[in-house]
């Protein structure tokens, strides 16, 4: 056997692994709740009532409204930081200690700025508020943006800031006219990954988003686990509900997402 079959088929031995979780999901989905301790992959019996009764069990819609506006609220926040942020980090010679402090910034536990986060926004009157979450994931998630248009920025010519320079601009203006738009594949590749890190957020949605108005669905999932009786199949239903969308804008930006970590990871 050859080496390429055999590279064909660990493949596709990682993409079914990789797969069966969510093929699960949608068994678990489709069955009827007498059924749903059927410990087999194929259901025995079939309903698609989950996928209609769920949004009265939850506030599904409501809940995956406020995932993508935070998640998409985030991801601009964040890039907008982030950017010039990593032009300085890549241009300047004690850039290297501001991306050091932030990336170390984030490898702390989140937990532990929960209580002094829930204190500011509810100071500010953002507690219970999408507009809360939005400002928290998106400054928490500045050090991977940043770090990702870093790498990104470094392989720009420092030439092309230079001869901006010497045209007469500034070197903001130079950063704005000649090197921001080279970035846009490695912006397009920060803002999915921090959309993808704020959609998937529970911890502080969990703590400082409680009401039903401001929930996102990730609270939402978890409430199923409080009744003695757990709907499965609505759970599996809301969670394809709410994964779907997001596969589906992975695959539709997978040359951006792909191109741009590449490209931004490698300095």
């Amino acid at each position: 056997m050859s080496r390429h079959v055999l590279v064909r088929v660990a493949l596709t031995v990682v993409l079914l692994a990789a797969l069966l979780p969510i093929l699960y999901l949608v068994s678990l989905s489709v069955r009827p709740p007498d059924d749903v301790l059927n410990s087999s992959l194929w259901p025995r019996e079939w309903t698609t009532a989950n996928f209609t009764s769920v949004f009265h069990t939850i506030e599904l819609g409501t809940m995956l409204q406020n995932s993508w506006i935070s998640a998409v609220g985030a991801a601009l926040l964040a890039v907008a930081i982030a950017t010039p942020a990593a032009y300085f980090t890549a241009r300047r010679v004690a850039g290297e200690r501001l991306l050091t402090a932030l990336l170390a910034a984030y490898c702390a536990p989140p937990i532990v700025a929960i209580i002094p986060l829930f204190f500011l926004l509810r100071s500010l009157g953002l507690t219970n508020n999408v507009v809360g979450l939005i400002l928290v994931n998106g400054i928490a998630s500045v050090p991977v943006a940043a770090w990702l248009l870093d790498g990104f920025v470094r392989r720009i010519p420092v030439e092309i800031d230079e001869a901006a320079v010497i045209d007469g601009l500034s070197v903001g203006a130079a950063f704005r006219r000649a090197v921001l738009p080279l970035l846009w594949p490695g912006i397009v590749a920060a803002l999915l990954v921090v959309f993808f890190l704020s959609y998937n957020d529970f911890l502080f949605a969990v703590y400082l988003a409680v009401t039903k108005e401001s929930q996102t669905l990730t609270v939402g999932l978890s409430l199923f686990q409080g009744d003695r009786n757990v709907q499965f199949g609505q759970q599996a239903a809301a969670g394809l509900l709410g994964i779907l969308p997001v596969y589906a804008l992975a695959l539709a930006a997978q040359r951006y997402l792909v191109g741009g970590l590449a490209t931004g990871a490698t300095k």
